[in-house]
């Protein structure tokens, strides 16, 4: 195995271990998935039976009903999260959007983009919404109606909003059903049905879309995402395109037709037992990951319903680039996927422990302090040392 194949993708959330054998034989032909997924179009090669049989496979695991969901295949978690907010917006068209200041870039981009009032919520230390700001912020605006991105898992420290608490808030500020909830699973929302004890996000509570990336747990070999609404908002969205002979609710006119049919590939061949197996797995080397480091003294923190392990931003540039670590101020992470073995984090542990010894050789230059990013009792620079 090459150094580079080894070693180039541990700060991004890409599953890289995947095999579809056969089906490379389909990029001999273009495929386009054009309009709404459920109606037939004009053009001829498409894959809307895989498209539909995907989104059934998300909807039941998000327990909403075959004849109440719409849904279909993005191009990227970028556009489930423009459809979902979208369809909040055309849902309440004078509705406020709240969004903590840890939500992906691309909720801002949104409201940009849409002409929408943001209001950004604080978070706390774990990088999860803190519902006390929320609420603050909400009683400033009790006469508009409020569209809510909560984040099961946030980009740079995996940190899961707490869907309950926020429907709570939100009920207990006189909103009752005035607001409509978007959930940015992006790489955790796949991720969160397998494991145990953990919140559920469902369709049973009033949520009103989920989008996640394919690219991601999943494991395909091209970016693509699912966004899942609720079937009575999308009539807000939809119109009759004569030239598609098709209705378009979708952010984009033409998709990619390939993508259905590898998600469809991989979801019938893991299925529910084996997504769980790999969740465990990602989960059980994340804690490793995560004791590994503080035991060679770098400061480390890991939310509990993570994979994402957050550590102190190693001190050479070029280290980060070889290993493609994502980072942010003074902090980095890894981002544990079924593809990312002991081995390979062994591989990452042994070289930047072997690199910190020269970096911080003369003691003139000391490891980051990353208390502000993870709290005091994750930070182990030289003033919270234990």
């Amino acid at each position: 195995m090459s150094y580079i194949s080894f070693c180039s993708d541990e700060g991004y959330p890409y599953n890289l271990d995947f095999d579809y054998g056969a089906l490379a034989q389909l990029q001999h032909f273009s495929i386009n998935n054009l309009g709404d997924p459920f109606i037939e179009s004009n053009y001829g090669v498409h894959s809307r039976q895989f498209e539909v049989g995907v989104l059934d496979w998300f909807a039941r695991l998000w327990e909403l009903e075959k004849n109440e969901y719409w849904g279909y295949i993005t191009n990227c978690g970028t556009e489930g999260n423009l459809h979902g907010i979208l369809v909040g917006r055309e849902v309440f068209p004078d509705g406020i959007l709240y969004a903590s200041r840890e939500s992906h870039y691309s909720v801002f981009k949104a409201a940009r983009m849409y002409r929408m009032d943001c209001v950004k919520v604080d978070t706390l230390i774990s990088g999860e919404i803190d519902c006390a700001d929320f609420q603050r912020k909400l009683s400033l605006n009790r006469d508009k109606p409020a569209i809510i991105n909560v984040n099961i898992g946030t980009t740079v420290k995996g940190a899961v909003d707490d869907l309950d608490l926020v429907i709570k808030t939100l009920e207990e500020s006189g909103f009752k059903d005035q607001f409509y909830i978007h959930c940015d699973g992006a790489l955790f929302g796949l991720m969160i049905p397998f494991v145990k004890k953990a919140p559920q996000v469902t369709f049973k509570k009033p949520i009103g879309s989920v989008s996640v990336s394919g690219h991601k747990f999943v494991g395909c070999p091209m970016p693509c995402g699912v966004q899942v609404t609720r079937l009575e908002h999308i009539n807000a969205l939809s119109s009759n395109v004569e030239y598609l002979a098709s209705r378009d609710a979708t952010i984009m006119g033409s998709r990619n037709g390939h993508a259905p049919i590898f998600l469809w590939y991989t979801l019938n061949r893991k299925g529910y037992r084996g997504f769980q197996k790999e969740v465990q797995k990602c989960l059980r080397n994340a804690h490793y990951l995560k004791d590994r480091l503080r035991e060679a003294g770098v400061g480390a923190m890991l939310n509990e319903l993570s994979s994402t392990v957050v550590f102190e931003r190693p001190k050479d540039e070029e280290f980060v680039r070889r290993w493609q670590l994502a980072c942010e101020g003074n902090i980095a992470h890894v981002v544990v996927m079924p593809n990312v073995t002991i081995d390979k984090l062994d591989y990452f542990l042994n070289e930047l422990v072997e690199k910190r010894a020269t970096w911080y050789q003369d003691g003139v230059c000391q490891p980051p302090c990353i208390a502000r990013d993870v709290g005091q009792e994750n930070c182990l620079c030289s003033l919270h040392k234990k």
